[in-house]
């Protein structure tokens, strides 16, 4: 079992067409061998349903191998018409209020805070390593954002490797980090635990609410961890409320992705790590990411931070992807605090799940306590006749309030990536 974790519990209005487009939007290639094209995404640019739902079949390549992929990237035909169904469920609510829309806004759909900060367009300020743009780093460019902003800011990224270890405080809400799908640029620090502290080691740390990130890759650099105490490296760290990250990358070993606290969606992303790679306090919805672990010994997914009865958190992975190295070898996520709350739906897993699926941490006492749940996932490692006694195979009554972007109360912020 990996060594416990040091961690403090830091933790004009947008477009009718571009909602539907911001649910239906599937991943793109993640081919950073691309040519080079440093200008900014074009306004309301948005492929159509059927060219996004072929490009979700589409294989999510990344530097490290990996053994157990299933077809099409582990998305075969089922799961393509369930997502799609899934979708259309969502945006029910969405479609019967057209009318509305049509005759102006409705504001008591989103929160008030979100429209005033969304209304009348935003800013853009670019970012170029070669200096042709308003900044030549991130850095220089989030603190360029006045403190109490209430205006949506897009720093769109040009592409490279920007060296960088940035927060983002909490005074600052409604940024976004925009960047080019075929020529993603990476945000790369090696911060440790030993040097930092875990939380505080993180590449990217976003303190604020309203933090949006598109076409990312978020790296933490730091070796992989041998056994030493402290080696544990954030490659992001969200701790603001009503965050959304849109085919972003999220690369490290130990730690990699602290889902802090606040409610947070995260769709075709692509997380990899070893321990604990997937941790903290948060809300959150993953919608069709996947999962890559690359420990060489024993993996675990998640290690999510729910203490109480009445803590308000947990993670949801629905039509996810998970592959790796080895076989049986990662937890889908350990009892690392006394209640968390982990669900599984609609999601591949490859060889890589141990049978048991779940570990109490060796503490027996927590098997009543944890609330890990899974539900018509498929793929080798679903197989649940190992599973730990404590598991949960879900029914369709039990899994219903966690299949819907109600469980993040999506419908009230959640916007498509905003238009620069």
């Amino acid at each position: 079992m990996a060594q416990e974790m040091i961690r403090s519990p830091v933790f004009s209005v947008i477009s009718t067409a571009l909602l539907v487009s911001h649910l239906i939007l599937a991943a793109v290639s993640h081919n950073e061998d691309s040519p080079v094209n440093n200008s900014p995404p074009n306004a309301g640019l948005f492929p159509s349903i059927t060219s996004t739902l072929h490009s979700w079949l589409e294989s999510h390549n990344e530097d490290s191998p990996v053994t157990d992929s299933p077809p099409n990237a582990g998305l075969f035909p089922s799961v393509t018409s369930t997502l799609h169904s899934w979708i259309e469920l969502n945006m029910k609510e969405y479609n019967e209020r057209k009318g509305n829309f049509a005759r102006g806004f409705n504001r008591t759909v989103l929160d008030n805070t979100l429209v005033a900060a969304e209304d009348g367009g935003v800013k853009v300020i670019t970012v170029r390593k070669d200096g042709s743009g308003d900044f030549k780093t991130v850095t220089d460019a989030v603190n360029s954002i006045p403190c109490g902003n209430r205006k949506r800011v897009v720093v769109w990224i040009g592409f490279g490797e920007y060296w960088e270890k940035i927060t983002i405080n909490r005074t600052k809400n409604f940024v976004t980090f925009y960047g080019d799908p075929n020529n993603m640029p990476k945000i790369v620090y090696n911060g440790t635990a030993a040097q930092f502290g875990t939380v505080y080691s993180a590449t990217v740390a976003v303190e604020s609410d309203y933090f949006v990130a598109v076409n990312i890759a978020f790296v933490n650099s730091a070796p992989m961890p041998d056994g030493k105490v402290g080696q544990q490296a954030v490659a992001m760290r969200i701790s603001g409320d009503k965050a959304a990250f849109h085919n972003c990358k999220f690369i490290g070993y130990q730690d990699t992705l602290c889902d802090d606290r606040g409610r947070h969606f995260f769709k075709d992303c692509f997380v990899r790590g070893t321990v604990d790679f997937i941790f903290g306090n948060g809300k959150s919805l993953y919608l069709n990411t996947t999962i890559q672990s690359v420990a060489k010994d024993c993996g675990v997914i998640t290690a999510q931070a729910r203490e109480r009865v009445d803590d308000d958190s947990g993670f949801i992975f629905l039509f996810c992807n998970i592959s790796g190295v080895g076989n049986s070898s990662t937890y889908l996520g350990r009892a690392w605090k006394e209640r968390p709350r982990v669900v599984f739906a609609k999601t591949y897993m490859g060889t890589i799940i141990k049978g048991e699926g779940w570990s109490d941490n060796s503490h027996p006492d927590r098997d009543q306590t944890v609330y890990y749940g899974e539900y018509k996932c498929s793929g080798p490692g679903s197989v649940s006749s190992a599973r730990a006694k404590f598991a949960k195979i879900l029914s369709d009554e039990e899994v219903k309030p966690f299949m819907s972007m109600s469980y993040i109360h999506g419908s009230t912020w959640l916007l498509p990536p905003p238009n620069v």
